[in-house]
This record gives structure tokens, C-alpha cells and sequence, in this order.
């Protein structure tokens, strides 16, 4: 009763709270003019939230978001009493299974309020980082307990494959790591002559591969062209 109107309160921007608040929330994203011809609707959830929350893990992440958005007591009680509380509703649940007593040393309760807050809760930290690419993206990102609906508007890298979705169709090309340095085995080593022909042979044939359009493979024929060139090949 006391943490549950905290969370709506500071959650509100992302927490979907039924069909018609996600239909709001995109058109608001249409408003801003980011709905595109490339936009992607993307949709995971987390398995067994309840049954798999880790009980002193979450108990940290309650303190932390409390703390986080400037509280130090909750209607006169403090912090460290909270937890404590909050502990005690988790931890001491007990069930019997083939005449044998049971406590419950992961998650929580099923259908228990408390549960459930204690999940959204757990969640906003494990959303913190999708959230803020997101907002500096303009992206829509918005979640109901351990369902997320988030939008996409960027190329996807794999490996060192470039993936583009263009107004429906896919573009793929090479990619290269900013951080990457532009190295291969030196062409004045000793290596036997096959092996530099074969370097050679593999980067040109990835490129042909990779390359949607004949404009992608010319900018990575450059790329290899430079690449080679700077260490020492005599075979551009």
C-alpha cells in the first residue's frame, strides 16, 4: 500500500498498464514524426519473473529505487525498516508438498500484491539501460511486468555483418568494429606466398557475399584496397 503508488508514480512514462495506454503511447510516438516505413515493433518477456526472483538481489534493488527517487523514509518509516519488512513477507513462505514442509527460497508468492510490486520494482533496474538508449534515440520503449514492447528504427550488427531494413526489404553489407585496428599478417613477413594470396582471396570473397549492392562492395573493396596497402601488400 505505501510502495506501490512510489513505483506508478515514477514509472508512469514506461509502464504500460493495458492495451489502450500502449495505443496512446504510440500515437504520441507518431506525433513526434519517428513512425517510419523502417519501424520495427519489438516484443520479448522474461520467463518465471515471479518464481525466479532472486530474494536478497531484489531487497537491494528496493532500497536502491526508493533511494534513487529521494527517499529516505516512507511515511515516517525508514529505509532499513522496509527492508526488513519486506523481507519477511518474501522469505517466510512456507508450503507443503508430499506431507513434507517447504520454504520458499527463490522468488516469491504467487498472487501476492507485494510480489508483484516487488517485480515491476526489480525490473526498472533491469530496464535502466534500454530505457535511456531509447530516450536518446526518441525510441518507444514501454513494459507490463515482465512483457516488453519497444520500437526500432536502427541497422543491426551481428557479428561483422551490417543488417538494414529499408522500407521493407534487407540490406546487408560488411562491418568493421570502430575500435578494430586495420591489421592482417604483414605482406614483407616470411609467411609462404599462398598465404597472403589466400588473406587476399577471403576478404574479397566475404565482401561479394556481404554486399547487397554494387555500392557496399565498392566501399569495402576500398576498405580491404586501404587495409592491405598499409601493411605493405604488393598485391593492390
Amino acid at each position: 500500500e505505501i510502495i506501490r503508488p512510489i513505483f506508478d508514480k515514477e514509472c508512469q512514462n514506461t509502464t504500460i498498464i493495458d492495451g489502450t495506454s500502449l495505443i496512446q503511447a504510440l500515437h504520441q510516438y507518431m506525433r513526434k514524426g519517428l513512425f517510419k516505413s523502417t519501424t520495427l515493433f519489438c516484443t520479448f518477456d522474461v520467463r518465471n519473473l515471479y518464481t525466479m526472483l532472486p530474494q536478497e538481489e531484489a531487497l537491494n534493488v528496493l532500497v536502491e529505487f526508493l533511494h534513487v527517487h529521494g527517499y529516505t523514509k516512507v511515511k515516517g518509516i525508514p529505509l532499513e525498516t522496509i527492508r526488513l519488512l519486506a523481507s519477511i513477507v518474501l522469505k517466510e513462505n512456507v508450503f507443503v508438498y508430499g506431507k513434507k514442509i517447504y520454504q520458499q527460497v527463490l522468488g516469491g508468492a504467487m498472487g501476492s500484491l507485494f510480489t508483484l510490486t516487488l517485480a515491476n520494482i526489480f525490473m526498472w533496474k533491469w530496464h535502466k539501460e534500454l530505457v535511456r538508449r531509447q530516450d536518446m534515440t526518441g525510441e518507444y520503449y514501454g513494459w507490463y511486468i515482465d512483457d516488453v514492447f519497444m520500437t526500432w528504427n536502427k541497422s543491426l550488427l551481428f557479428l561483422d555483418v551490417l543488417l538494414t531494413n529499408i522500407n521493407g526489404a534487407l540490406s546487408t553489407s560488411s562491418y568493421h568494429k570502430p575500435a578494430a585496428e586495420p591489421y592482417v599478417v604483414p605482406f614483407i613477413s616470411d609467411h609462404p606466398r599462398h598465404v597472403f594470396e589466400n588473406i587476399v582471396q577471403t576478404s574479397l570473397r566475404r565482401a561479394i557475399k556481404y554486399s547487397l549492392t554494387f555500392q557496399s562492395f565498392n566501399d569495402e573493396r576500398r576498405y580491404i584496397k586501404s587495409t592491405f596497402l598499409y601493411n605493405g601488400s604488393v598485391y593492390c
